[in-house]
């Protein structure tokens, strides 16, 4: 295993996948040194996170709109976003049992979840955010199984997340209306349609509960691949190859793309397995001409997988990607460590959502989180 850090230097994250998360003498990464400017203000971050938890274990921000309050994606990116620094929920810190807290809101027993019409498997869309929550919080329990939790926490999450998945592949096998939405989701798991943006959470998920040793189909990954290469935007030749080397996904298939779906796009594939692909080459291409700016539609879901998508491309490309994240997210930073969104939907998203996708955009650098170290 190729750890990002020196071999005598071991991070939370390489301690327990070495079974030594109890271990007391471990060495964080980077101890006696200086934290820098992201270290800092992710820091400040996790202090806003945790402050925002609620009784019942859940991050909730009472001024986000009804679907983004109190419910299990907020609460499951507020997990992953302590996790991507090198939190986990058997510390006895104040954000290791925040998210063992968390954790435990999440893997409760909610009737809500269980709908007789998605054959008795968990959906965690059932607090009002869809698929779109189901895909994060599913990501968000597969990437846990990876961590180190209590044994009673491990056994009841391979048990939800086996069920979570197996809502995520009968959606897949819904109806589709036309044969180009084949392989992808949308909103809810009967849809008839897809679209690039629920898809890529529910892709993320798959891969992410198959390199944690769930049954994951192959066919499941690989027509969800496909689906992200017909929403590559481009003329295609007589094998079926894109032409346009300087594109990348649009929201459905035969849409331009946009920094947030040629972004999500990149770092799915990518995630696949599809390093260099004329596909993810031109999502390339195309995002290393794009300005990172604040006032893009969806800027943080954007930044979230363009941050980790570009820092899997040659190292020039990688490095410069981190700077132009960096310089844009720490300016934007308020006091209490939070982030809001500047455009009406991300807004309405709230804090914990900013401040989530933030945090995860700025700690490209640790590599903690088990799908992003493919």
């Amino acid at each position: 295993m190729k750890f990002p850090v020196s071999p005598t230097v071991l991070t939370r994250r390489q301690a327990a996948l070495m079974g030594l998360a109890m271990f007391p003498f471990y060495v964080q990464a980077g101890a006696g040194r200086a934290k820098d400017r992201v270290d800092i203000a992710t820091d400040k971050a996790a202090a806003y996170i945790v402050k925002m938890q609620e009784a019942n274990g859940s991050f909730n921000d009472s001024s986000a709109r009804q679907s983004a309050r109190n419910g299990y994606a907020m609460t499951a990116l507020g997990i992953m976003a302590l996790a991507s620094i090198g939190h986990q929920p058997v510390d006895p810190s104040r954000e290791g049992v925040a998210m063992k807290k968390a954790l435990d809101f999440i893997l409760r027993k909610d009737p809500r979840r269980r709908r007789r019409e998605w054959n008795m498997y968990d959906y965690f869309g059932s607090d009002g955010s869809r698929m779109y929550g189901h895909g994060i919080t599913t990501l968000c329990l597969t990437e846990m199984l990876g961590m180190s939790v209590t044994r009673t926490q491990e056994a009841r999450l391979r048990e939800v997340t086996t069920k979570a998945v197996m809502l995520i592949l009968s959606s897949q096998r819904a109806r589709k209306s036309s044969a180009k939405y084949r392989g992808g989701w949308r909103y809810k798991p009967d849809s008839n349609d897809s679209d690039l943006s629920v898809t890529v959470w529910q892709l993320m998920a798959l891969r992410s509960a198959k390199n944690a040793g769930l049954k994951v189909p192959k066919e499941a990954i690989d027509m969800a691949v496909r689906y992200l290469k017909r929403s590559y935007y481009s003329p295609r030749n007589a094998r079926g190859e894109p032409t346009n080397l300087r594109s990348g996904c649009g929201y459905i298939p035969g849409q331009p793309p946009r920094y947030s779906t040629a972004a999500a796009g990149l770092l799915s594939l990518q995630v696949c397995g599809e390093f260099d692909t004329p596909e993810v080459r031109g999502s390339t291409n195309w995002l290393v001409n794009q300005r990172v700016n604040s006032k893009e539609q969806w800027f943080y879901y954007g930044t979230y997988y363009y941050a980790q998508g570009m820092q899997k491309r040659e190292k020039h490309i990688a490095d410069r990607s981190r700077q132009l994240t960096e310089d844009v997210l720490l300016k934007l930073q308020r006091a209490d460590g939070s982030w809001q969104g500047t455009d009406g939907m991300e807004a309405g998203a709230g804090r914990i959502y900013c401040t989530a996708m933030a945090t995860l955009s700025l700690s490209v650098k640790h590599h903690f989180l088990p799908i992003y170290q493919h």
